[in-house]
């Protein structure tokens, strides 16, 4: 393990860069050739941009051991120190249908997580797919978290998981139970051209609960918002979308292009202005995307840099600062918003269910047939 110097808790917000490179991309329930992926070029590509902050997780197997490898090498090392970014990883979830919530597995996945990093201490630790498991089986590994930031191995702890209700639920208990607040919460794909309910239900109730930082994973939707369909990796299809959204969705794509845009762009350019702003005694926002090469971080970079008036504030490129969105932008790229959203109809603010029918949530499985 690489000795590096502990680092106190400090201004989350302001820690945390606005735009978050994830890590599933590294995994095989994405791509099935994880463990060949150029993942050295894309970690400096992200870098390079100011997206400082990496989000994983164990169940994203094997993205902790290729990015971790990848972190150490000196082509990295010798170039950015760890102070120089920000690392994001879960507890809980092991496998599609198999989650352990137990404090003791909770010590062991974060201390597998140091080794498989190299490091003394990582940045957020969250509870992996709280949906699946029990109010309280949440609250008891969060407490063995909060262990480790007393220890200082692990410097802010969170929650994610799909269902907004949940997570606004869990993290109200927290702060009752625990007697301190979450620091910060994760959803994916309700931050999207086709679903915002996390601002419109899930923003203010989280800050009541004392969250500090919001982040917004999966901008494309788990890869439905783009020409190409969803993707196909190890498991098969497993994406939840419906055959009605997937071509409602499709015919959308055909809409963009004919504006000689492209759906994910436009996807994308929605979600970092969503995320980007800063509402009064709201928590702060991030982006998390899935850059899985090269192209696809100049893709998600531009994609960021589009969206701000640099007028305001930072410099074109740079990604580390907060983005002020270029309103003139907004009114360009409005047009086309309403399009897809017309056309998508009864499929906006769709969320999908989990966990699953038939899921006992106390027992943290698929119940007895």
């Amino acid at each position: 393990m690489t000795d590096t110097p502990l680092r106190p808790r400090g201004d989350l917000p302001s820690e945390i860069s606005p735009i978050v490179m994830g890590g599933a991309a590294w995994s095989h329930q994405i791509n099935a050739d994880a463990e060949t992926r150029p993942v050295i070029p894309v970690i400096l590509s992200a870098f390079s941009h100011g997206i400082r902050t990496i989000d994983t997780s164990p169940y994203y197997e094997p993205s902790e051991k290729i990015l971790g490898k990848a972190l150490s090498d000196a082509a990295i090392s010798a170039k950015y120190s760890r102070e120089d970014y920000f690392l994001m990883t879960k507890v809980g979830r092991i496998a599609s249908e198999e989650f352990n919530y137990s404090p003791q597995w909770v010590r062991q996945s974060v201390e597998r997580s140091l080794q498989r990093f190299q490091t003394t201490y990582l940045d957020v630790v969250f509870c992996h797919d709280v949906e699946f498991v029990s109010d309280n089986a949440v609250v008891a590994a969060v407490a063995a978290l909060w262990e480790f930031v007393e220890q200082g191995k692990v410097r802010y702890v969170g929650i994610s998981g799909y269902p907004i209700e949940k997570l606004v639920r869990v993290a109200k208990l927290c702060k009752e139970k625990l007697g301190r607040p979450l620091d910060i919460v994760q959803n994916w794909g309700q931050l999207t051209l086709q679903n915002t309910k996390l601002r419109d239900q899930g923003l203010e109730e989280l800050g009541k609960a004392g969250v500090k930082v919001v982040c917004s994973s999966s901008p494309l939707n788990i890869g439905l918002l783009r020409a190409q369909g969803v993707p196909i990796g190890s498991l098969g299809d497993w994406h939840p979308a419906p055959s009605a959204l997937r071509q409602a969705t499709a015919n959308a794509a055909i809409l963009v292009a004919s504006h000689n845009d492209d759906l994910a762009s436009l996807a994308l350019r929605f979600a970092v202005r969503e995320t980007a702003r800063r509402d009064p005694g709201l928590p702060a926002m991030a982006l998390i995307m899935g850059p899985g090469s090269v192209a696809e971080v100049e893709s998600c970079a531009a994609a960021a840099n589009s969206v701000k008036d640099v007028s305001v504030k930072g410099k074109y490129g740079d990604l580390r600062d907060d983005i002020v969105v270029d309103e003139e932008g907004v009114k360009k790229d409005q047009g086309l918003v309403d399009g897809v959203r017309r056309i998508l109809g009864d499929w906006v603010d769709y969320s999908f269910g989990s966990p699953p029918e038939g899921w006992d949530v106390e027992a943290g499985r698929m119940g007895e047939v």
